[in-house]
């Protein structure tokens, strides 16, 4: 077993749209699959007929594309060896059945026949007593199935297209240990079990069957999951035993639980924006409902970002650094920093995570980025100079300390593209005083004299004039700010004159004043 080559799967259902919950597991399947030269593969397990929903599986494709956590292999990525990777096709190549059957025919499994209506009156006679049903060692004998009875009667009832379940046969008191890579030893009483559904007269295998034969056939080395999956493990080994496959047998991880921001329990599907921000990594519209749920790509977050804060979030590298690329990830990615307990999500760390990747990123390359929306939202013809590399390049410049995200950069820097119509009077009246007026006429005068208009030069100048009108360096600086800007606050007030010019500074001065100096 060890030394086999690395295979890792992640195996989401088409049950609806992708949770950051399950990028997190495909996330350390990927990084664990590259940091051993190994193989990561996408199968998607849609044996659950009921639970599908058109759409979702196309979702998973593209959503772990846009992480850019691609597995080699799998549905959506090119097929390998073991081809194919949707259960219900490996179901009509007749994968399953056979397994069933050797389950059976060695004593380890059962035909159940029982019906709904005979399971529910059970569960009534148990809820009488207080206590809750299980199908196990205790029950089975006093139910219909291949334990009570005769092999006549059996093969008739199957001759005759009675619908069955097969059952696995858990016995009544074992032991069952397993050693988890996170957990360490895990314990459990065969009694603590009930006798799960295997395989169904349709054909159809339930997940706990296809799981298990598909990582064999697959030749899974490693099975990183969530610790939702962790109660299924013991018969998922018992499983591997009955088979005869044990020494063949993954390892298993099971990661902590996504908590949500105070705490309180599992971060779920349905938590998505009730809380304020998003769950999936990508939009998604409900096929039935058409209720809508957005995602991270879709609020402006970069997929990088998205991943780094994703992988911290139950797992550290040991070190205080937080900020890391995909590929050194995968260098410094292992089992043993990942946490037991739940991992609680923070919001504002996301927003953090995705601010620290913006102001990594070249100013020219997010200059390409926004240059259509700046186009589009201010209906600049394609020749206007705002559109322009060296302005645009400027403005993403001054703006990148403002803003977590690129989408931010036209709201929050709108006086950057055009002149204000509105100021803040509110702040104007606590600085403007007698003499204010004349000071900025001056200004204009001083500024238009300048031969280079740059942030160097406008700075010494603007002090100068100060000085020469007796006003208050700061007091003057911010109404400057409010008649450029039309606010009080925003990018460094020198670097945004000389980005807009002289000709527009001079003008928005002379239409500012016409406005708050009246």
């Amino acid at each position: 077993m060890e030394n086999r080559k690395v295979r890792v799967r992640f195996a989401p259902s088409p049950t609806g749209p992708l949770h950051m919950g399950g990028v997190r597991t495909a996330l350390y399947n990927y990084l664990f699959a590259k940091k051993n030269g190994g193989d990561f593969i996408l199968r998607i397990e849609d044996t659950d007929t009921d639970r599908f929903v058109p759409g979702a599986e196309q979702y998973i494709i593209e959503a772990l594309k846009w992480c850019g956590i691609e597995p080699n292999e799998g549905v959506g990525f090119g097929d390998g060896p073991y081809a194919p990777y949707r259960q219900s096709e490996r179901k009509e190549k007749g994968v399953y059945a056979q397994y069933a059957k050797q389950l059976i025919d060695a004593g380890h499994a059962y035909y159940a026949f029982d019906s709904k209506e005979e399971l529910d009156e059970q569960r009534k006679k148990f809820d009488a007593l207080k206590k809750n049903f299980s199908y196990n060692a205790i029950t089975r004998l006093n139910l219909k199935n291949s334990l009570t009875l005769s092999a006549e009667e059996v093969k008739n009832k199957i001759d005759a297209g009675e619908t069955y379940v097969v059952r696995i046969k858990i016995p009544a008191d074992e032991e069952i240990r397993f050693q988890d890579i996170v957990r360490g030893w895990v314990v459990v009483n065969a009694s603590q079990l009930d006798d799960k559904v295997l395989f169904k007269s349709d054909g159809m295998p339930t997940y706990h069957l296809a799981n298990v034969v598909d990582d064999y056939l697959m030749k899974i080395t490693h099975v990183i999951r969530g610790e939702e999956w962790l109660p299924s493990a013991p018969l998922h080994l018992m499983l591997y035993r009955y088979l005869g496959w044990e020494d063949v047998m993954p390892h298993f991880s099971h990661l902590p639980l996504l908590l949500r921001p105070d705490g309180n329990g599992k971060l779920s599907k349905r938590d998505g924006d009730r809380l304020g921000f998003p769950v999936f990594p990508l939009d998604w519209e409900d096929p039935i409902t058409k209720e809508k749920s957005s995602g991270y790509r879709e609020k402006g977050y970069f997929p990088e970002a998205f991943i780094n804060m994703l992988a911290l979030l139950g797992w550290n590298p040991g070190t205080e650094q937080e900020i890391f690329s995909v590929e050194e990830l995968c260098k410094v990615f292992s089992f043993e920093h990942i946490h037991k307990a739940g991992a609680k999500f923070d919001p504002e760390k996301a927003k953090w995570f995705n601010e620290q990747f913006l102001r990594a990123k070249p100013d020219a390359e997010i200059a390409n980025h926004i240059r259509t929306s700046v186009k589009n939202h201010f209906q600049f013809n394609d020749d206007d100079r705002r559109l322009s590399d060296s302005f645009l390049n400027r403005a993403v410049q001054l703006l990148k300390p403002r803003v977590q995200f690129e989408n931010e950069m036209i709201e929050k820097g709108n006086y950057l593209f055009t002149a204000p119509t509105v100021f803040d009077e509110q702040a104007i009246a606590k600085k403007w005083k007698d003499g204010c007026k004349e000071f900025f006429e001056s200004l204009k005068e001083t500024l238009s004299s300048l031969d280079e208009f740059t942030a160097s030069n406008i700075e010494p100048t603007f002090k100068e004039c100060a000085a020469k009108n007796n006003q208050k360096p700061g007091d003057v600086l911010f109404l400057f700010r409010i008649l450029l800007s039309g606010q009080g606050g925003g990018v460094d007030l020198m670097g945004m004159a000389e980005l807009l010019g002289k000709e527009e500074v001079i003008a928005r001065i002379t239409k500012g004043l016409l406005v708050i100096a009246k």
